[in-house]
């Protein structure tokens, strides 16, 4: 109560006197505001939660990630042919080259941890070394591999007719492709 008004919603009695809006009859309380939601957060999903937001990944990992797939998809496909007269024979990377299984398994590893770093908000997984390093780690392993399994022709030495197929090419390159973004900046700050 006050001879004066104190802000607005105050009301005049009929005694002369002015009261806080809660003061008058028929008063209805305000809903009390919306308590703000709390948002999403716009990096990652919580640790227990899995989302994939593959725009989380950066222009390097997204060039490993796909590289690597499709290094993986080519250890299945014919690398190898052998032709003699009319008889053709093909096998793939894994069949002509045992150690190439190294290559899938790590293939899948790389796979699993990009797709991990994106999906979730801490890793699963603690990781023996900084991520950069296993990537360059496991994708120079996975290049070299690729690179004597293509150039190693099995059986090829003395005995003619062995040649490479298409999905020798393929596993060249997408190997090669998936060892750059990570040996690039590697070689480049070892040279500084």
């Amino acid at each position: 109560m006050s001879d004066v008004s104190n802000g607005p919603g105050w009301w005049q009695a009929s005694d002369g006197k002015w009261y806080p809006p809660e003061q008058q009859p028929n008063y209805e309380a305000a809903a009390p505001p919306p308590s703000p939601t709390p948002s999403p957060s716009p990096t990652r999903p919580s640790s227990g939660q899995f989302k994939f937001e593959m725009n989380r990944w950066t222009q390097a990992e997204r060039i490993t990630a796909i590289a690597s797939l499709v290094l993986l998809i080519s250890l299945f496909l014919p690398w190898f042919t052998y032709k003699f007269t009319l008889v053709s024979y093909s096998w793939s990377g894994l069949s002509g080259h045992g150690y190439l299984w190294i290559v899938l398994i790590l293939c899948l590893a790389i796979l699993v941890d990009l797709v991990a770093k994106v999906s979730y908000t801490t890793m699963p997984f603690k990781l023996p070394l900084p991520e950069e390093q296993l990537l360059l780690i496991a994708t120079g392993i996975n290049a070299v591999l690729v690179v004597l399994a293509f150039l190693l022709k099995p059986g090829g030495y003395g005995f003619s007719g062995v040649g490479w197929s298409w999905g020798s090419f393929v596993g060249l390159v997408a190997a090669i492709v998936a060892a750059f973004p990570t040996a690039a900046p590697a070689i480049k700050a070892r040279r500084m």
